[in-house]
């Protein structure tokens, strides 16, 4: 793994946030340029992650009291969207490793992000699949297992995951989160042969007889339902309301802006090729003067537009419910989190019927031979739509159903 620590980088500068989404935008051309590169490595080529270094996205969501920038969750995703306008895979295995630092800097004790963040060089893959044991040891906690689908784990540093903690005196295991060094887990290096986000470095890690710290697991803690009545540790720590959300939407919405970015990706594409092809039939002429090749372009704009605005307005809605349970107004409850992951769900299902129906039916087969960006969109979108968080999508709308209309469970009717 190539990366560049701390001590070893100039002193970092203080971008605006408008300059960071700037600087994604500057790099989507060679983003563009260099997918293939990026899917034979199975992850973003290691001079494209010194850049992020450099443009200091890696520390967007890392708090100032660490030497981040603690930016807005929209422009976080900004960012998100702008990579993936250039490449969707190199932007998947960048946001997956660089988001964590909300959901460490929200949940864990002052001692801890006083380690995680020592240095500015925190990135951290996580999976929320309990697929680890952990057994207590003396100051802390054995680990083994096997986690399948680490995006972003050829450059975390760190690795935030869901373990079964077995309990001394022989009851069932309880679900705990744990942070674990890089240094504590074996990358399996098993990441490429899927059809599609092959540039994600979604590897599976190893934990074999693995010793954490003790304050490195925290017990009965699951995170798709981290409580944050009244705030969370960080939100008091960094005085900001930004740290005291839930996790479930909040990645959700990193899938999301990815998927918007994709699109946009395509409807570039579409255009490239309103200008370079002509049509099949007569009158034979640029497809870009003809009518339904218009109609189809406007469309997707359209669908892409409104997917876009409905994004930043439930990010917007995740910031009002961050702010009010830290002054005590209302609580961000789990029905709050559950239900706008659901909108964002939606969301990502509506982009990939949008680039079915109004782009990649008239785009020509031409377009889909190997190695030709519709390809590539068509392999990433298809590969995200059967991602296990849209997949979930109608056993979500029924549970939706159960939360806001109060139905009890079968066994207490």
């Amino acid at each position: 793994m190539t990366t560049a620590h701390a001590a070893e980088r100039p002193a970092p500068t203080e971008p605006s946030e408008e300059e960071l989404v700037g600087r994604a935008r500057a790099m989507r051309e060679e983003l563009l340029a260099r997918q293939e590169e990026a899917e034979r490595l199975t992850h973003t080529p290691p001079d494209i992650h010194e850049q992020f270094l450099a443009n200091r996205f890696y520390d967007m969501f890392v708090p100032k009291t660490y030497g981040g920038l603690e930016v807005s969750p929209k422009t976080f995703f900004e960012v998100c969207k702008e990579l993936a306008r250039g490449d969707m895979g190199s932007a998947w295995c960048f946001a997956l490793a660089a988001n964590h630092a909300l959901h460490v800097a929200s949940w864990y004790p002052k001692e801890v992000q006083d380690r995680a963040f020592a240095g500015g060089d925190f990135r951290a893959a996580s999976v929320s699949a309990p697929t680890v044991k952990a057994k207590k040891a003396d100051g802390g906690y054995v680990l083994n297992g096997v986690v399948d689908y680490c995006s972003g784990i050829p450059y975390s540093t760190w690795y935030l995951g869901q373990c079964m903690v077995e309990q001394e005196d022989g009851s069932a295991p309880v679900m705990g989160m744990f942070l674990a060094q890089e240094k504590t887990f074996e990358r399996l290096h098993n990441w490429g042969e899927s059809t599609g986000l092959k540039a994600t470095g979604s590897e599976s890690i190893r934990f074999t007889d693995a010793f954490v710290e003790a304050d490195l697991v925290i017990e009965d803690a699951n995170m798709i339902d981290i409580p944050v009545k009244d705030g969370t540790v960080g939100s008091q720590l960094h005085g900001n309301p930004m740290y005291a959300g839930r996790g479930l939407l909040t990645f959700t919405v990193s899938l999301a802006s990815l998927a918007v970015g994709g699109l946009y990706h395509a409807l570039d594409e579409f255009e490239r090729l309103m200008r370079t092809r002509k049509t099949p039939l007569a009158p034979v002429q640029l497809r870009l003067y003809d009518v339904d090749y218009q109609r189809h372009y406007g469309a997707a704009w359209t669908k892409i537009k409104t997917a876009e605005l409905a994004l930043d307005g439930v990010i917007a809605k995740h910031m009002e419910h961050c702010r009010a349970t830290v002054d005590g107004t209302r609580e961000y409850t789990f029905i709050d989190d559950w239900s706008l992951a659901c909108v964002v769900r939606e969301i990502i299902v509506q982009l990939w019927e949008t680039f079915e129906h109004d782009l990649l039916r008239v785009v020509g087969s031409g377009s889909m031979r190997q190695g030709e960006r519709f390809d590539r969109i068509f392999r990433d979108m298809s590969s995200l739509l059967t991602h296990r968080n849209p997949m979930l999508r109608e056993q979500a709308f029924r549970n939706t159903a159960n939360l806001l209309l109060e139905i009890p469970a079968p066994e207490a009717r």
